[in-house]
C-alpha cells in the first residue's frame, strides 16, 4: 500500500511517498521525499497537491498528517501553522479517503522506534543509550515536546502542550526581560521566549531594556551574529534563549522520569550547537538539590528534525492510525520498519 506522510510545521512541510512493508518485508519505504516552504503555498491542499503533481504517478488515497497542534473536530487549531487545516476539505481536495492525524512531535517520538534513537549531537549527561522515558523537545516557529514510554508493542507515545506551561524566570536579567513583556504580570509562555520567534522577542527586549534601537529583525540575523560574536545584544539573547531551554528540558525530564534520555530537535539548534555546548544549558537543566541526581544521569543530545517527523508518523500510521493495522503496525513497532 502507498501511502502519504507529511510532517507540517509553522515554517516547513516535509512531504513523503511510503510504501508499507510487503508480505513478509520488514522495512517502510520512502519512495520520494521533498521540503517545502508552508508560506509559499496558500493552503495545506496545495502544498500537497504540488508533492503529488511532481512525485506519485499512481493514485494514492490515504495520508497521515503529523502537525503542530490539536485536532478539534475537523480542524487542526494552532497559532503558529501558516494557515488554517481543515481535515474535510483535505480529503475532498486531494480526493482522499482517509487522513489520520497526530501531533507533529508526537511523531518525532514515535521515530524513536527507527532512526533517529542513533542520531544527533551528544550535548550533555552521559554520552549512552539508556532504558526509560525518552523526551522529544524542540523549539522552532513555536515549542513542542512528546514523551515515548517503552513498552511491547513498541511502547506508546504522550503528545503535550508543554510549550504552553507559564515561563518562569532565573535571573535578574530574565525577570527583567519577563518585566518588560508583561509589564502589568499576567500569563506569558514558554513558547513566547523558547523558540525561533522567542529568540527575536528576547534580542528586541533586551535592546528596549538598555533604551537601544534593534539592528536585527529576524531569528536568523540574530542567530548569525551571536554565533559571529558581533552583537553583544545577539549574544546575551542566544545566552539566555540556551539557559531557559535547558530549564524547560530539565523541568520535563522530571515530570516524566526521563531517563531515557532527551533529544533536542530542529536545524536551528544544530546551527548554534557550540554556543549551546558552552551556554548555561547544562547547568540549569541540572537544577538544584536532589534532582540533580536523577538529571545528571540523563543523556541529552541535538538532532536535525529531517525525515523523522514522516517516518515516526509512518509508523503511528501502520501501528494504530490506519484501519485494520493490526499485526502489520505491531511488527513495525518491534523493530522491524523504518
Amino acid at each position: 500500500m502507498l501511502f502519504l506522510a507529511a510532517d507540517i510545521g509553522g515554517t516547513h512541510g516535509r512531504v513523503a511517498l511510503m510504501r508499507a512493508p510487503r508480505e513478509g518485508g520488514r522495512e517502510v519505504e520512502t519512495l520520494a521525499y521533498r521540503v517545502y516552504l508552508c508560506a509559499a503555498f496558500p493552503t495545506l491542499s496545495d502544498l500537497l497537491q504540488a508533492f503529488v503533481d511532481s512525485d506519485v504517478r499512481t493514485p494514492v488515497k490515504h495520508c497521515v498528517l503529523a502537525c503542530a497542534g490539536q485536532i478539534v473536530g475537523n480542524d487542526v487549531v494552532n497559532d503558529n501553522l501558516a494557515w488554517p487545516i481543515d481535515l474535510a476539505q483535505l480529503r475532498q481536495t486531494l480526493g482522499l479517503d482517509e487522513v489520520a492525524v497526530l501531533n507533529d512531535f508526537e511523531a518525532l517520538a514515535y521515530a524513536l522506534d527507527g532512526a533517529l534513537a542513533d542520531d544527533g549531537r551528544h550535548l550533555c549527561g552521559p554520552d549512552t543509550h539508556a532504558s526509560g522515558p525518552t523526551l522529544v523537545i524542540g523549539p522552532g516557529t513555536g515549542l513542542g515536546a512528546a514523551v515515548h514510554f517503552p513498552g511491547p508493542a513498541g511502547g506508546f507515545v504522550l503528545a503535550t502542550e508543554a510549550g504552553q506551561m507559564d515561563f518562569a524566570p532565573n535571573s535578574v536579567r530574565e525577570r527583567e526581560v519577563l518585566a518588560h513583556l508583561a509589564p502589568h504580570g499576567g500569563y506569558v509562555e514558554f513558547e513566547r521566549i523558547v523558540s525561533g520567534p522567542g529568540l527575536l522577542t528576547i534580542y528586541t527586549a533586551l535592546c528596549a531594556l538598555d533604551e537601544k534601537t534593534p539592528l536585527m529583525a529576524t531569528p536568523e540575523s540574530v542567530t548569525m551574529a551571536a554565533v559571529a560574536r558581533g552583537d553583544a545584544y545577539a549574544v546575551e539573547a542566544v545566552e539566555i534563549f540556551c539557559a531557559s531551554l535547558g530549564s524547560f528540558a530539565g523541568n520535563l525530564a522530571m515530570s516524566f522520569m526521563a531517563t531515557g534520555g532527551v533529544y533536542l530537535a530542529g536545524g536551528f539548534l544544530s546551527s548554534i550547537f557550540e554556543l549551546l555546548k558552552r551556554s548555561a544549558f547544562e547547568e540549569r537543566f541540572l537544577h538544584g538539590r536532589s534532582a540533580r541526581t536523577l538529571l545528571s544521569q540523563i543523556p541529552v543530545r541535538v538532532t536535525e528534525h529531517g525525515r523523522h517527523g514522516v517516518q515516526g508518523a509512518a509508523l503511528w500510521f501502520l501501528k494504530d492510525g490506519m484501519p485494520g493495522a493490526g499485526a502489520l503496525g505491531h511488527a513495525i513497532a518491534n523493530g522491524l520498519g523504518a
